[in-house]
C-alpha cells in the first residue's frame, strides 16, 4: 500500500539505505481520471446549488457525526443518479457524483475542505472500493 504525497512526490521506502520507489502505472491512472473528469462535467451541470447548500448545512452541523453525514450524502447520490442517463456506467457515474459533490462543497465554503474530504473518501471506500480496484484492473 503506497502512501499519497501531496506534494506530487511519490512515496518510497529504504532498502539498503536507498530509496526504493514503488512502482506505478501513470498512464493507467491518467486515463481512469480523464473517464471520470468528462463524466463529472457532464453531471457537474445538472446539480443544482440547493443540493449542494443542504449538503453544506449537515457538513457544518457539528453535531453530526461523520457516519450520519455520509448517510446523508449516500442518499443524495442515490437521488442524483435517477437522473444519470441509463446508457452510463451506474456505479462510475455514482462514485463520479460524490466526487462532483465535493468539489462543489468545497468551492462554496473552503473551510469544510478536511471533513467534506474525509468523509467523501469514507463514502468511497465504503461503496466502491472492490469498483475501484475492479476498474484498475480492468484497464490495465
Amino acid at each position: 500500500d503506497d502512501e499519497l504525497q501531496t506534494d506530487g512526490n511519490q512515496s518510497g521506502h529504504f532498502q539498503n539505505g536507498e530509496q526504493e520507489v514503488a512502482p506505478t502505472n501513470e498512464d493507467l491512472i491518467r486515463i481512469i481520471a480523464a473517464q471520470l473528469a468528462e463524466i463529472g462535467d457532464q453531471l457537474d451541470k445538472d446539480i443544482q446549488g440547493r443540493v449542494v447548500n443542504d449538503l453544506v448545512q449537515y457538513f457544518l452541523n457539528e453535531n453530526l457525526s461523520n457516519e450520519e453525514i455520509t448517510r446523508h450524502m449516500s442518499r443524495v447520490v442515490r437521488e442524483l443518479q435517477r437522473s444519470i442517463p441509463s446508457d452510463m456506467e451506474q456505479e462510475k457515474a455514482m462514485l463520479v457524483l460524490a466526487m462532483v459533490l465535493t468539489k462543489k462543497i468545497v468551492n462554496t465554503v473552503p473551510s469544510l475542505l478536511h471533513r467534506v474530504f474525509t468523509t467523501t473518501l469514507n463514502y468511497m471506500n465504503q461503496q466502491f472500493h472492490n469498483y475501484i480496484v475492479d476498474m484498475v484492473s480492468q484497464t490495465a
